[in-house]
């Protein structure tokens, strides 16, 4: 639940009369890689990515030094590009300069999203991890940016998690800001729905694709999402808004962006 957020719990009702605004644009799958991503696993993420529509790839790995990493990265953010999917670096502020990636995606601890402006410049996507609180996301926001990401919602066995969110959030989240959300933690095919229903317009995935038949599970999402083998041919697009002030929380509409355009 969402008791650590200062600003106060949610009134459970506000979930029950939120209706999604059709003019957010349908909820899209964010890929999040496995820790091993050496060996075969390029191929398993080109085929993951030829299954179904994927709007971002996050590049996730633990305990090497930067050039291992790089070495890793590479091939991956190729095969990213070459499909127009946006490539993410977890955590690392200097590997996403380094690689040149669309973006780095930014836990708590991570370093702040007005550094990693100032080092990757404008056209970088900075995602937040804002675990279940509004008041941490509202500070992303502020501080410039893409998009905020909340979860747990499920249990994971992807990382160990010590905050649970409630679907609620992603509801009064979608219906006060424009900036885009990103649902994490414990999704598969079979609970996405309410997440979709409640607001997300991202959903981050791991284990639910890489745990299994990846092309399989893209399929599985897809259904859930609608409309995904039609995205697919005409490319997966990422809502953000490049415009670096505070008109993003003043109403000011996204722009669908070509992930690397």
């Amino acid at each position: 639940m969402i008791d650590d957020d200062p600003l106060g719990p949610l009134d459970p009702d506000f979930a029950a009369a939120f209706t999604r605004d059709q003019r957010r644009p349908p909820c899209q799958l964010y890929l999040v890689s496995p820790l091993d991503v050496a060996g075969g696993f390029p191929d398993r993420l080109a085929r993951a990515l030829d299954a179904g529509s994927v709007a971002a790839f996050q590049f996730r790995v633990k305990d090497i030094d930067q050039h291992a990493a790089a070495a890793l990265a590479e091939p991956l953010q190729r095969i990213c590009a070459d499909r127009e999917v946006a490539f993410i670096v977890n955590d690392s502020i200097a590997l996403a300069k380094r690689l040149g990636a669309d973006g780095v995606h930014l836990g708590q601890g991570d370093g702040d999203p007005r550094e990693a402006r100032t080092v990757l410049g404008p056209e970088a996507q900075i995602g937040v991890t804002c675990h279940d609180s509004r008041h941490l996301a509202m500070e992303a926001g502020e501080a410039g940016a893409d998009y905020v990401a909340f979860g747990a919602f499920y249990p994971t066995t992807t990382k160990t998690v010590s905050h649970q969110a409630d679907p609620v959030l992603l509801s009064w989240w979608s219906t006060v800001f424009e900036l885009p959300c990103v649902a994490i933690g414990g999704i598969t095919p079979a609970n996405a729905a309410p997440l979709v229903a409640a607001g997300a317009d991202f959903l981050a995935v791991s284990n639910a694709v890489w745990g299994r038949d990846e092309a399989a599970a893209i399929k599985a999402f897809a259904a859930v999402l609608g409309g995904g083998e039609e995205r697919h041919a005409q490319g997966a697009d990422i809502p953000v808004d490049r415009q670096r002030d505070h008109a993003r929380h003043r109403g000011v509409p996204l722009h669908g962006l070509v992930p690397g355009a």
